[in-house]
């Protein structure tokens, strides 16, 4: 008889039509496939039990987040050969389903699916990971309670274990490059001095922050421009941490956070608004009503900077579908859309868009470091939050890296203002001439 990652490999790639790029490690010590490739380590027979009662990308996270599923070598590479097996079927997915139910109806294909569910026995459905986001139903998204949630589900998971990944600045979101050999810390302080330059941020303002994370865009506001700002986040954890950062600034006179809901936000107007790494949570149905919203807290003339992720247009997008690993474990509920959408969205709630800067690049080269970060204190990064939530962030951290280097996800600062209606945006005649 076969030893176990030969029989792997051989039913893999049977079942997926063409040959594994990585190499298999299988429970009895086993090898098999192109020597000298990343490692695809299955620990032990539960693994192959995800993978069968939940087929599919949802399956192989459960697998990994359970410690069941690893990679020995460079994780970047192997993510990369195997990317095409799982992450970019795109148009190709509704063929590829037409050829799966085929495929079911082959003999050859049936025996090879019996040999795995035989490989895998016991043939008992395993418990999903505690990491995984519990749902019951998906029918009213992107309500407050909802998002409070999905902020919790992410954001509220230590303190500690932000810092440890996202280092002394404490942002998490694309940080702002000179070179990739600079420091982190000073490419997130130059990302948050970009947008206050570009908010023409001036002392006396009134800036509101939404989604404001740890407070960092608001010490940076508050402490470099002399502004007074607002500060709102649905996470707890995030708001006691950047009331203590803010007290030990000396910045509580000029800075106020509140566990608000953006839509509650009743206090305006507001001379600008950033909201950096926010929007992806709002989600298509209500991206609207948040670029309404956001504007009528506007005065005129007051500027907004949106800084958010994008996906790369389908021909029908109809068919977008959440990634079904970043929705169970990581962004609950968060929602991608193409960089036109928003700037159609915030123009038809009246603003005037007067800059996009494309900044994808940047944002790889930011959660290279995030990932070396936690690699390089690994135990520790465990024990600050659980074994398996550190696996999910180590993944998709990686993952997200080459996908902004692939160009599959890119990530965009929209620049709008509420012009008014005499047409003085106040904005330079010349173009990124923030001032």
């Amino acid at each position: 008889m076969q030893d176990a990652a030969q029989r792997l490999k051989t039913l893999a790639e049977q079942l997926m039509g063409t040959p594994l790029p990585v190499r298999i490690r299988a429970w009895d010590g086993s090898e098999a496939g192109p020597p000298g490739a990343p490692a695809l380590v299955v620990r032990n027979r539960r693994a192959l039990r995800h993978i069968l009662w939940k087929p599919g990308e949802l399956g192989l996270a459960r697998a990994w987040v359970a410690g069941d599923l690893d990679v020995d070598g460079d994780l970047y590479e192997a993510l990369d050969a195997m990317a095409g097996l799982i992450w970019e079927r795109g148009p190709q997915q509704e063929e590829d389903s037409k050829s799966l139910l085929q495929s079911l109806r082959e003999p050859q294909f049936r025996a090879g699916v019996r040999s795995l569910v035989a490989l895998s026995a016991p043939f008992l459905p395993p418990a999903p990971p505690p990491e995984e986001m519990r749902r019951h139903g998906r029918l009213h998204l992107h309500t407050k309670g909802s998002d409070r949630r999905a902020i919790s589900h992410h954001y509220d998971v230590g303190n500690d274990f932000y810092e440890l990944v996202l280092g002394p600045s404490m942002v998490y979101s694309c940080a702002y490059w000179e070179s990739p050999e600079g420091t982190l810390e000073d490419a997130q302080r130059d990302k948050l001095e970009l947008i206050s330059r570009k908010l023409a941020l001036k002392p006396g303002m009134r800036l509101l922050d939404v989604g404001c994370g740890w407070g960092s865009m608001a010490v940076h506001a508050a402490r470099e421009h002399g502004v007074r700002v607002v500060g709102v986040t649905l996470s707890q954890e995030q708001a006691a941490y950047a009331r203590k950062r803010i007290a030990e600034e000396g910045l509580t006179d000029r800075i106020e956070i509140r566990v608000q809901d953006y839509r509650d936000v009743r206090d305006g107007p507001y001379d600008a608004i950033s909201s950096i790494g926010m929007a992806e949570h709002v989600g298509a149905e209500r991206y609207l009503e948040y670029a309404n919203d956001l504007y009528a807290l506007l005065s005129p003339g007051g500027r907004l900077l949106n800084h958010q992720i994008a996906r790369r247009p389908q021909t029908d997008e109809t068919a977008y579908s959440v990634d079904e690993f970043i929705d169970a474990y990581v962004f609950p509920d968060g929602e991608l859309a193409p960089v036109g959408t928003t700037v159609s969205l915030l123009e038809q709630a009246g603003f005037e868009v007067r800059d996009v800067e494309t900044i994808r690049e940047h944002y790889a080269l930011t959660l290279r470091r995030w990932v070396a970060n936690l690699e390089a204190r690994w135990p520790e990064g465990q024990r600050l939050t659980s074994p398996g939530r550190a696996r999910i962030w180590r993944l998709y951290m990686a993952a997200s890296a080459l996908a902004f280097e692939r160009n599959r996800i890119g990530v965009n600062q929209v620049l709008a203002v509420k012009t008014p209606e005499s047409g003085a945006s106040g904005m330079a005649l010349r173009s990124r001439d923030w001032r």
